[in-house]
């Protein structure tokens, strides 16, 4: 059959037979499980890195930070190649670079080592627009946005599911076995996509603007340094906000760089289309206020009664906490594709951060019984499946086939530098919290953060709706 014509070539599609449809949806929602997963390895073995490497918190903290970093670079470069005739090929190339990685961080190697292999992990980041991209070519349309959805929901969820397993095999066999985990589950992947991934319709460009992604680096590179350097901000205020203006200058130049480039990087022009700026602002408010309360609650879970609050949870059971969040954001990404013939997306949007909001009203009323924090976490879960599986169909209603992998991709990245804000804004608020001589803040600095949380999602609701009005103005004759 033959696709919507990509700069005057006519590109043809080819759906896969439904034998292989049936191998081929388990493949992409356990690639887009597996790397999302591995990639949040690093949040429950900060400690233990630190410890087992001699190292101070900051610097094991760069576990995280540096696959955050190094997913988000990748993720618009690998969603323009995947959007060409190289996607296969581009797929199996980078969960080869992961499962390399993988072994670095599990060989008894020096710490720079360590942060070289995470780096490589984070690549995988960049894999889940592309899976959507296989999904959308190869799938029935009319499983293809419930299949797409699903992926959405499981590269958020995938968090929730390699946290506990990563913090018990730290205490059981310590930061390397945890790490094995990775390596196991990402030769798993690799060899999944090898028997799995076919081959991208032809007649598609596969250019990729190095320039753009050069200037696009390094200005991420410094928003999530000053995301995650906290003492930056309170010590040396003038030059955290210098590197921050530096950084909007390095947005504005590559956003120039795109809209004169032939073959952009990320298709500024078609961004810029209300729908897709509007879903992309939510994704980004919404993100800071997602990452918030997740922060939120499970550091609350782990301080010690001493404080005066919390629970002393190890970091095992703490993991236990996110079980909920994960399970719930499964129902909701699975119960979303049903709403949306009754719903349209950008409505199933507000509502699902309404949940959210919510999740942060009951954290800031009720948080003394370990059950009220199991129960906030499924709130979050829900909100957080439905949000997610919701975001997609907004932004493919106006995307061609051929840019499904470089449309999302640039919505992955606005989502990866909303989460690294929200965990930055989290420390920075209870860090505004702690008295002098003190270890852990006085329990209403989490209240405060909730009410931001709270702010955070009213203003993604707004947003939501406002794209709601846009389109049922458009469809109204």
């Amino acid at each position: 059959m033959t696709g919507q014509p990509v700069r005057g070539v006519a590109v043809k599609a080819f759906p896969v037979a439904r034998s292989e449809a049936r191998l081929l949806v388990p493949a992409l929602i356990f690639i887009a499980l597996v790397v999302a997963a591995v990639a949040s390895l690093g949040t429950p073995l900060i400690t233990s890195v630190a410890t087992s490497f001699h190292v101070s918190l900051g610097s094991a903290q760069w576990t995280l930070t540096v696959a955050l970093l190094s997913g988000a670079v990748a993720t618009p470069v690998l969603g323009r190649l995947g959007a060409g005739p190289h996607r296969r090929a581009t797929i199996l190339a980078t969960l080869a670079v992961v499962v390399a990685g993988s072994a670095l961080t599990v060989l008894p190697l020096p710490f720079a080592w360590l942060l070289a292999g995470r780096a490589a992990q984070g690549l995988g980041l960049g894999l889940t627009a592309l899976m959507m991209g296989v999904a959308r070519d190869h799938l029935p349309e009319e499983r293809s946005g419930a299949v797409i959805a699903l992926i959405s929901v499981v590269s958020i969820i995938g968090a929730g599911v390699g946290y506990p397993l990563a913090a018990l095999l730290a205490e059981l066999g310590g930061v390397r076995a945890a790490y094995g985990l990775g390596l196991v589950v990402t030769a798993a992947a690799l060899l999944t996509a090898w028997r799995s991934m076919p081959e991208a319709p032809e007649g598609r460009p596969a250019h990729v603007d190095l320039a753009g992604a050069v200037v696009l680096a390094a200005a991420l590179l410094l928003v999530l340094f000053l995301a995650g350097e906290r003492n930056l901000w309170s010590r040396h205020l003038a030059v955290a906000a210098g590197l921050a203006v530096v950084a909007v200058v390095l947005l504005c130049v590559w956003a120039v760089i795109e809209l004169r480039s032939t073959t952009p990087l990320v298709d500024v022009r078609a961004v810029r289309h209300p729908a897709v700026a509007g879903a992309n602002l939510a994704m980004f408010v919404g993100g800071i206020g997602m990452y918030l309360q997740l922060t939120l609650i499970t550091r609350y879970a782990q301080t010690p009664h001493g404080a005066g609050y919390g629970f002393g949870l190890t970091t095992f059971v703490a993991g236990l906490v996110l079980i909920p969040f994960s399970v719930l954001g499964f129902v909701a990404g699975k119960l979303t594709p049903r709403v949306r013939t009754r719903s349209a997306d950008s409505l199933l949007l507000a509502g699902s951060a309404i949940v959210v909001g919510g999740g942060f009203a009951l954290f800031a009323a009720a948080r003394s019984d370990l059950a009220e924090l199991f129960a906030a976490m499924g709130v979050l879960g829900f909100g957080v499946g439905g949000f997610s599986a919701a975001m997609p169909g907004v932004i493919l209603a106006v995307t061609p086939k051929s840019e499904t992998s470089s449309a999302m991709s640039f919505n992955y990245v606005v989502r990866s530098v909303g989460y690294a804000l929200g965990s930055a804004l989290g420390g920075l608020i209870l860090a505004a919290g702690t008295g002098p001589g003190h270890l852990f803040p006085d329990d209403s600095a989490y209240t405060t953060a909730a009410l931001v949380g709270i702010g955070a999602m009213a203003i993604t609701t707004l947003t939501s709706l406002a794209l709601a009005r846009r389109r049922s103005s458009e469809t109204t004759p």
